[in-house]
């Protein structure tokens, strides 16, 4: 096998996304404050504003962007989970609303200003419960067009409306922008929680797997075992050679219940080195780490399958549980009686001094064939090897 599939989860793109939707969101109050504060500066030089009304209204601007730019940071947790607080939410609403109403009246620029208000009532919108998102657009869609209206309609009746119906037209774009973006950002935050749960599941399928061949190891022996023994008492005094045969078979019974129980948990009973990588491969993209396989499994010498199998299985854990992987590269290499695979990950936590009792114990099994096992760190990248040659097999 080559490089996964394109479809495959890569970490990297959620990164990149969440720094794109991040940009598309949080400045946005910031961005639209630069109208009104342009506004004001061409108000001042034609005369339309003295300096306690540019004092004021730039008040204004700082407390709606500083207000806005809060909650908008909060949208990065979801669409409907930012933080709300009706009191000081409604407050900065009236204030952005009566600005723009205050900028019609004095030099009809209030369109400027609505580019700011629909920020925050976009940013409002996108941060309350599904069940009032509707509402409360359709609530604040009137109240901007209605208020600009009669706001206008004193100065010049023929362009209340117009007036009215641009305020909303923007308002109405802005918000409907924001909210999908947000809503956009949420679904991937709920996919990106859907994949941890589905990882943590494919490790809870393979603990349920093994306690299951455990349990039916243990099960079976265990009541043969207590059947004998409970024949053998009997007879002792009445047919003691009975009773030493029933003996001898409950130590035969216990010598294979401790022989398959080990091959259970050295990975020996119905496991091999394709469907390791086949169990390790699921489990790791199903963490979000990118797997490439390299070699063909099935060369492995049938009396090395199950040896490699456990070494790709302890590597396997050792990722998951000590490394914040987004790569790992498994190679494997048949080279007449001997094979070598080696296991690569990147971003690994640094050493404790210890290299663990899963890989104590995988040099002791590849030693009983000659073989050997070895780990390697360069930078953040881990490498776990292991070599072994087939029994009985000359190079």
């Amino acid at each position: 096998m080559s490089e996964t599939d394109a479809g495959d989860f890569d970490p990297r793109r959620i990164r990149h996304l969440r720094r794109y939707t991040w940009w598309s969101i949080v400045p946005t109050l910031p961005v639209f404050a630069a109208f009104p504060v342009l506004n004001l500066v061409l108000g001042a030089l034609q005369g339309f504003y003295n300096a306690v009304e540019i004092v004021v209204l730039s008040v204004i601007v700082l407390v709606i962007a500083v207000h806005g730019t809060r909650l908008c940071a909060s949208l990065m947790k979801g669409l409907g989970r930012g933080e709300q607080r009706p009191a000081v939410d409604g407050v900065v609403f009236v204030l952005s609303l009566g600005a723009m109403v205050y900028a019609l009246l004095r030099d009809q620029s209030g369109l400027a200003w609505a580019m700011l208000l629909s920020g925050l009532a976009g940013a409002h919108i996108s941060a309350a419960p599904r069940r009032l998102r509707w509402p409360m657009t359709i609530g604040v869609l009137g109240l901007t067009g209605v208020t600009a209206a009669v706001a206008v309609s004193p100065i010049n009746p023929l362009l209340a409306v117009d007036t009215g119906v641009y305020i909303m037209l923007i308002v109405g774009v802005i918000v409907s922008l924001m909210v999908g973006v947000a809503w956009f950002w949420d679904i991937v935050l709920e996919l990106d929680r859907a994949r941890a749960v589905s990882a943590e599941l494919a490790i809870a399928k393979e603990r349920l797997r093994f306690a299951a061949d455990l349990h039916d190891i243990q099960g079976h022996h265990l009541q043969a075992i207590a059947l004998k023994a409970e024949l053998a008492e009997r007879l002792v005094g009445t047919d003691d050679d009975a009773a030493r045969r029933q003996a001898a078979e409950v130590a035969e019974l216990a010598r294979t219940a401790l022989k398959d129980t080990r091959e259970v948990v050295q990975g020996y009973r119905r496991s091999n080195l394709t469907t390791e990588l086949d169990n390790a491969r699921e489990i790791l993209e199903a963490a979000g780490i990118q797997t490439t396989v390299d070699g063909d499994a099935t060369r492995v010498p049938p009396p090395l399958q199950p040896l490699f199998g456990a070494l790709v299985r302890e590597g396997t854990t050792n990722i998951l549980r000590h490394s914040h992987a987004e790569r790992c590269e498994l190679s494997i290499c048949v080279d007449g009686s001997r094979t070598l695979v080696v296991l690569r990950n990147d971003r690994a936590n640094p050493p404790n001094g210890a290299s663990g009792s899963g890989i104590d114990g995988l040099r002791q099994r590849f030693g009983t064939l000659g073989g050997w096992v070895d780990t390697d760190r360069v930078d953040d990248r881990f490498e776990l090897r292991g070599s072994a040659e087939e029994p009985g097999r000359t190079p």
